[in-house]
């Protein structure tokens, strides 16, 4: 555990950068009884170490000297040891000359995030750190990372044994990258409690994977060739968090669920009232690729054959997709496209007669609408790609590794609506009831399922029921809403209760502040929940009104 005691001039200091000395204090709001100053894990200094009982005593003394400087100490645990900060700062080669001049000043962010990790040790094994990083759902291939994981890489080949860091060059390493760091092993993201949640992850994919019903898809040739033992499922977090598990690199093609990523562009492109000038809001209650529109000879919606062929003469879409991946993979199929067109005669029965009913554009050459509808349903994804795309939708259209803004929040909120209520062919219904969450299946065996504000998902699996959708995918979605909370009206006041992985623990509330600055995260550092617990001052208090306790948790405990 991490302890300190604020007062109110703490405020002033929490928006300077956290290298810098703050003003003095009165004494009197340091309390000797405090346990410590900054610890990981819980001591008590009247039965602490002889080191511990010496600050004790020297902190007692101070009060008789309220504009003394006061004592500041930083340690962490190790096993069987409070190591201090101070007497380490200083084997670390700190000038004593700087600390006269700075009585106050705190570690560093990169200083703390390296304690941290070191646990006591004088250098840290590059592989530990990393693992660390991983356990917390970051990937070293993050492109938010790459001047970190480049300058580590560098640093390792001049260093003597060319595996482990020291604390100079550990600061080196993280210092382009210490905010996204430090909420990452702060447990700041979405999910704290990372390879908690993975590994219910991980048991519900092997639940599902022990199902053996369903049937490949084989109206579409070159879909028919993939085996029915294929199933993978890989999620991101809005926060870049990433798990995979089973085949996730295997490329398959998007098929159906390319139709609401293509309603989104189209948002974007041209606004909703454009859009739904051509094409309808409502569940069909019909087959996807039948021949019927609605009263007003439109296409019922954009996730039907009609709707999305009609949605196809208004998009330019591939360069959307790239950078809704994070430029992860996104390939196209060619022997796809060629079976699709081969074998797409209803599709082109539907596209004469959207021609005939004027359903298009004015100006639409249909027979190139059909090709690109083709090419687009031909388009190669793989399971983690599609889940950052997944997760971009989650993430009010920013893409959550890269941080750039791809679709606009009128788009995504669009296009998560009309995936709630069509996107699962004719189990829309069923699976917004049982689920109650934006999803879209495709006939190649893919569920593009979207979690509001917390992840994106692509389960994969090529055996459909009788209605077109994965079996395992199906399975799978529903065992994770029963599960955890994910359901959009499982945070009813006096509902059932299950697990949330957004509180630390599955049990205490788990505020998500979104991405930060320096300051901004020295600031939640000094004064917000999560991080730092409230509990009552101690009666040795003279000035309770300013003096507060905070507490905050060791990162894995």
């Amino acid at each position: 555990m991490l302890h300190f005691r604020f007062s109110t001039v703490l405020k002033a200091f929490s928006k300077a950068p956290l290298k810098r000395a703050f003003s003095s204090c009165r004494q009197k709001n340091w309390s000797p009884t405090l346990q410590h100053r900054c610890c990981f894990g819980s001591v008590d200094v009247r039965t602490g170490s002889p080191q511990l009982k010496a600050l004790h005593a020297a902190a007692a003394r101070s009060r008789t000297a309220p504009y003394a400087a006061p004592v500041r100490s930083y340690c962490f645990k190790t096993e069987g040891a409070a190591v201090d900060v101070d007497e380490q700062l200083k084997k670390d080669g700190v000038d004593e000359s700087d600390k006269r001049r700075n009585p106050g000043i705190l570690p560093s962010l990169e200083d703390l995030l390296f304690y941290t990790v070191a646990e006591g040790q004088e250098k840290i094994p590059a592989h530990k750190f990393l693992t660390a990083l991983k356990a917390t759902g970051l990937r070293t291939g993050d492109p938010r990372l790459k001047e970190c994981m480049d300058t580590l890489k560098e640093t390792l080949k001049k260093t003597p044994d060319g595996v482990t860091l020291d604390r100079h060059l550990f600061k080196k390493c993280v210092q382009s990258n210490i905010v996204l760091l430090t909420q990452a092993f702060r447990k700041k993201f979405v999910i704290p409690d990372f390879q908690s949640f993975t590994s219910h992850i991980d048991q519900l994919y092997e639940k599902a994977k022990k199902l053996t019903e369903g049937q490949v898809a084989d109206y579409i040739p070159q879909l028919a060739k993939f085996s029915p033992d294929l199933w993978a499922v890989s999620l991101c977090t809005v926060d870049g968090q990433r798990h995979t598990v089973g085949d996730t690199k295997v490329p398959f093609c998007l098929q159906s669920c390319i139709k609401p990523l293509k309603y989104a562009v189209a948002v974007h492109d041209h606004a909703t009232e454009y859009v739904h000038s051509f094409i309808g809001k409502e569940p069909s209650g019909l087959r996807f690729n039948k021949l019927f529109l609605n009263d007003e000879d439109k296409p019922h919606n954009p996730m039907v054959n009609a709707g999305a062929i009609v949605c196809t003469s208004l998009i330019q879409v591939m360069n959307f997709l790239k950078k809704m991946s994070g430029n992860e993979y996104v390939g196209f199929s060619n022997a796809t496209f060629q079976s699709e067109r081969e074998s797409g005669d209803r599709n082109f029965a539907i596209g004469y007669y959207l021609k005939e009913k004027k359903c298009f554009p004015e100006g639409t050459d249909m027979t190139s609408v059909l090709d690109l509808y083709f090419q687009l349903c031909s388009i190669e994804v793989t399971c983690e790609s599609a889940s950052v795309m997944a997760a971009t939708l989650a993430n009010g259209g920013i893409c959550p590794i890269t941080g750039e803004r791809v679709l606009s929040p009128e788009a995504v909120r669009n296009t998560l609506s009309l995936m709630h209520s069509c996107g699962m062919y004719d189990f829309s219904g069923q699976f917004a009831f049982h689920v109650g969450l934006p999803a879209k299946s495709g006939v190649a065996g893919g569920i593009l399922l979207v979690v509001p504000n917390v992840m994106g998902i692509m389960c994969w699996s090529p055996p459909l029921d009788k209605l077109g959708n994965s079996v395992r995918g199906i399975q799978f979605c529903t065992g994770l809403v029963e599960l955890f909370n994910f359901h959009n009206y499982d945070n009813l006041r006096h509902f059932a209760k299950k697990h949330d992985p957004r509180r630390e623990g599955g049990d205490q509330r788990q505020l998500h502040f979104g991405p930060m600055d320096y300051e901004s995260l020295q600031q939640e550092l000094a004064l917000k929940a999560p991080l730092w617990k409230k509990v009552p001052p101690t009666e040795s208090d003279q000035d309770s009104s300013t003096t507060v306790v905070y507490r905050m948790d060791k990162v894995g405990e």
